[in-house]
């Protein structure tokens, strides 16, 4: 497959998390990732979305912009906003049975989103935030060989 783009913005709102999910599962067709990894990238988006409608735009409807570049190693989509960024650097991992036995909700998108994808990157540029999610396709380099200096992935 060669080279390739997609968009799509929608209204930050979570009515329009189905659209999103429709649009990245069909163009993880297209790059003829297999059912596994369709799950996982459209899981992914769906949790950096709903996180950018809670957490940066505390659910005010701002557009979000989402992108899919396809190449031949990798399987990329990238989501942009103008709320409040996110700081990966204050992030910690969460402890699942603390989160559990309070039986709060949520607490865990940001661990589900690296544990779906290869690589997970954030961005904050001017007004701008992106988090870049990426899956490598078949016949990419390993996902589990060693990461290079400024690669971002699984923890």
């Amino acid at each position: 497959m060669s080279e390739s783009a997609h968009s799509l913005r929608i209204p930050g709102v979570t009515q329009h998390l189905g659209k999103v999910r429709r649009f990245v599962e069909k163009y993880a067709r297209e790059a003829d990732l297999d059912e596994e990894a369709i799950a996982h990238v459209t899981m992914a988006v769906d949790e950096a979305c709903a996180n950018v409608i809670k957490h940066a735009y505390n659910e005010d409807g701002r557009d979000i912009s989402i992108r899919v570049a396809i190449d031949p190693e990798r399987f990329t989509v990238c989501i942009e906003d103008q709320g409040r960024p996110f700081q990966p650097e204050l992030w910690s991992e969460p402890d699942i049975f603390q989160i559990a036995e309070s039986r709060r909700r949520g607490g865990l998108g940001v661990q589900i989103m690296r544990s779906l994808m290869d690589e997970v990157e954030y961005e904050t540029r001017d007004d701008t935030n992106q988090v870049r999610l990426t899956k490598f396709r078949r016949g990419a380099p390993d996902r589990n060989a060693p990461k290079t200096a400024g690669q971002a992935g699984k923890p």
